[in-house]
């Protein structure tokens, strides 16, 4: 079996598809990567304001949302990872950093 992931970090289902994929594709090299992401981002938040009692504080607030997200890839049994920093998400960017 030529999957380049140590069985130690393999799971009940994840061993049995390894090994379906390896039989499918006899000369690929399957290698397993772990992917997680994480949304960044800048929310205003409702703030205290001084007034005179019994006046009631008036703020005005401007809802604005600025969000990146940072996608991780990592390869368990090499410890090598990749980072992108993507100012949205879509089909069409993700694609790109998996192609890269």
């Amino acid at each position: 079996m030529r999957v380049t992931f140590q069985n130690r970090f393999c799971g009940k289902k994840l061993k049995p598809e390894l090994a379906k994929l390896q039989s499918k594709y006899p000369q690929a090299d399957i290698k397993v990567w772990c992917q997680d992401e994480q949304r960044l981002g800048l929310q205003p938040k409702t703030r205290r304001v001084w007034t005179q009692l019994p006046e009631q504080p008036i703020a005005s607030v401007k809802t604005q949302y600025q969000w990146l997200w940072l996608y991780g890839f990592v390869h368990p049994e090499s410890g090598e990872s990749y980072f992108s920093i993507l100012p949205q998400v879509n089909t069409e960017l993700f694609s790109r950093v998996l192609a890269d």
